[in-house]
């Protein structure tokens, strides 16, 4: 019953939230910057309020502090998906404060992000095996010594991932409820119950969040909120041992990333061509003719199918 309760308090509890925050967000004009070398149809969305990942984070501690028991793997994913919903945050602050577009600069972000995940390879106590498993051939390896940097790089990568999908009402968000919740029936089918509810807590404020973030979107979760989601996606791949298996169940990020470094390699190689109309990739569809909902509603549709998939893999394995 646990995990029907956990879903409706995170939901119910970003909900509440969000009725407080969003006018309040309004009031100290929290506003988005938006870059004026994006789509033009964007420019309307500018002072939309930022900073939405505040009631995420909040109620999903909330959520997790009551329906989990005390669990060192359960400090360790909520400091990952507060850690870095943190580096969001002052992010979105500066970006706020300064009237622009960027935030913190590119080595900023990224030594935070080394930072949070150094605090949890540093966590006292054997928390995680540094095995892994690999799909397919269903045979697990022993990084030992090299797994830091293995989990370094997939803590930096998933939440850069997940950051460069936040660009549509409602994509990111959208894209990782199939994600929480296939990690949530990994976890169950596991044997790990409390990583199967911190899954459902990520998909229950998920949840709570699209009733504002839905097209034509109230407020944006900024930074805050796509690197904590970032974060909680890789918290929960670690806590079910399915790191490599994030590939497939988080297909949509590993495109979008993987659109926007053949773009910046392109570019440097030709002397100014593009593959891409514009990356990320749902940029390139956006500019392409497709209304900004029709690409939304592909893209959640894409990781509804590769988050089934890495399910059934698990399960066959």
């Amino acid at each position: 019953m646990n995990e029907f309760w956990i879903v409706i308090t995170s939901f119910a509890l970003t909900v509440l939230i969000g009725k407080f925050l969003i006018p309040e967000l309004r009031k100290w004009h929290f506003g988005q910057s938006i870059r004026e070398c994006g789509p033009k149809e964007h420019m309307k969305k500018s002072g939309t309020p930022t900073m939405g990942g505040i009631m995420m984070i909040l109620a999903v501690i909330v959520a997790c502090l009551m329906w989990i028991p005390f669990d060192p793997h359960i400090i360790v994913a909520l400091w990952l998906f507060t850690g870095y919903g943190l580096i969001g945050f002052i992010d979105d602050g500066l970006k706020i404060f300064f009237k622009r577009n960027l935030g913190l600069t590119a080595k900023q972000k990224m030594a935070l992000q080394i930072l949070v995940a150094a605090v949890y390879l540093l966590y006292p106590g054997d928390v995680y095996s540094t095995k892994i498993w690999i799909p397919l051939v269903n045979a697990s390896v022993d990084l030992g010594y090299f797994y830091p940097v293995f989990i370094l790089l997939l803590l930096v990568g998933t939440t850069n991932a997940v950051n460069l999908t936040d660009g549509l009402d409602g994509l990111a968000v959208g894209v990782t409820i199939p994600v929480m919740l296939a990690f949530a029936a990994i976890a169950s089918l596991a044997g790990l119950p409390h990583e199967c509810l911190f899954s459902l807590a990520v998909f229950g404020s998920c949840v709570g969040f699209l009733r504002y973030n839905h097209y034509p979107a109230k407020v944006f979760m900024g930074d805050t909120g796509s690197l904590a989601l970032g974060g909680a996606v890789a918290a929960a791949a670690i806590g079910t041992h399915t790191e490599i298996l994030l590939v497939l169940i988080g297909g949509v990020y590993v495109v979008e990333t993987v659109s926007v470094i053949m773009q910046v390699l392109y570019f440097k190689k030709t002397g100014g061509k593009r593959i891409f109309r514009m990356t990320p990739i749902h940029h390139h569809f956006e500019l392409g003719g497709w209304p900004e909902t029709t690409v939304v509603a592909r893209f959640c549709l894409a990781s509804i199918i590769c988050s089934g998939l890495g399910v059934l893999l698990y399960v066959l394995r």
